[in-house]
């Protein structure tokens, strides 16, 4: 469902713990479409273990000393991270995992006999940091969640780690509900939402009065997903079903005000050749788009045709510009005039990424 870099990914933003931490009950989360439930991020939990900071200077000299050791080797072998990228995060897992993060200051002092609050047990954070270096297991897998917009979403393994090119939909979207009452006020869909990051961010745009349906076919991410929208208190206009992109809805075929999607778009045999951290850990579900990496998107474009409102608009990210383009001349050639003003929309970083557009009324 989205592009291939991991670890250059992560914006932290620590400020945010405090405001955004909701407790939440096992009973809220037995609505969840799936029984599984999912991990609580590293920072949610409550600070059960002490240890000496003697003791943890000790694991964060051995942290530091094996991420130097990478130096450059990770970024030569398939563009993963450096020693700078990982010594930034082995901080943001200090602070993580610290009840007090300014103690981190301490660690170099000589009150060596002062005990700390830990959110995990040292042995753990052992371990934690030798699968992030040695097993390139995506940090956000390490932490237990991802860094997105103005949120902080929890991940896990068997669940996409959101990217922040993906966040430009939310824009896209705000700008079409901004400009139209009744898209704001209608019936959207986010199709394989994943961790349900783009569901929660077009639920906080559209207010009180629109309405998100969120689809995976995962049930890790259905629980994930569920747990992140409990957390953000948008249980009210956000319903996570499962099922395979439109099947879980089709009672409300033809009434849908927008749909957006993030689908698995790597061409198969390129899933070998991604960073480590992508490749060897992120759901290939979430990623093999087939041979050419089209299959899923083109399965999207011919089904919004009945799923949208006359006027209805979309969003679909791709893998770059050859499938814009693509696409684009898939919805002129199989349905002519059933489309209007489709528009490929660049990323941040200036690759075309996203093709927009709207349903004509099926009339005409």
């Amino acid at each position: 469902m989205k592009l291939i870099s991991s670890a250059c990914s992560v914006v932290r933003i620590p400020s945010l713990y405090a405001s955004l931490y909701r407790p939440i009950c096992s009973a809220s989360l037995s609505s969840s479409p799936s029984s599984l439930k999912p991990t609580t991020p590293l920072f949610l939990r409550p600070p059960r273990f002490s240890t000496s900071i003697s003791d943890l200077h000790k694991w964060h000299h051995w942290a530091k000393n094996l991420a130097s050791s990478v130096g450059a080797s990770f970024v030569q072998l398939d563009n993963g991270p450096d020693s700078t990228s990982l010594r930034r995060e082995l901080r943001w897992l200090l602070e993580d995992s610290l009840e007090d993060p300014s103690l981190i200051y301490q660690l170099g002092s000589q009150n060596y006999a002062m005990d700390v609050r830990l959110k995990a047990p040292l042995d753990e954070l052992y371990v934690l940091w030798r699968q992030r270096i040695e097993e390139r297991r995506p940090f956000q897998y390490i932490v237990g969640c991802e860094h997105w917009r103005d949120l902080v979403l929890s991940v896990q393994e068997g669940v996409l780690i959101p990217r922040p090119e993906t966040e430009l939909i939310v824009d896209l979207v705000k700008d079409v509900a901004l400009a139209s009452g009744e898209s704001k006020e209608g019936l959207w869909a986010d199709l394989g939402t994943g961790s349900g990051a783009i569901a929660i961010g077009i639920g906080r745009i559209l207010g009180s009065k629109g309405k998100v349906i969120a689809t995976d076919l995962s049930p890790v991410a259905l629980a994930v997903a569920t747990y992140n929208v409990l957390r953000y208190g948008l249980q009210d206009m956000i319903e996570v079903r499962k099922g395979s992109w439109f099947e879980p809805l089709k009672d409300v075929e033809g009434k849908l005000a927008g749909v957006v999607s993030n689908p698995p778009y790597i061409p198969s045999d390129d899933i070998s050749g991604l960073q480590a951290e992508v490749g060897q850990h992120e759901p290939r579900l979430a990623l093999d788009g087939g041979v050419s990496g089209m299959d899923d998107l083109l399965h999207l474009c011919n089904g919004v045709l009945s799923m949208l409102k006359p006027g209805g608009f979309f969003v679909f990210e791709t893998n770059g510009e050859k499938q814009c383009k693509v696409l684009v001349d898939y919805m002129e050639n199989n349905n002519p005039g059933k489309f209007f003003n489709v528009n490929i929309v660049s990323d941040f970083a200036g690759i075309q990424r996203f093709v927009t557009g709207f349903i004509n009324n099926k009339s005409s």
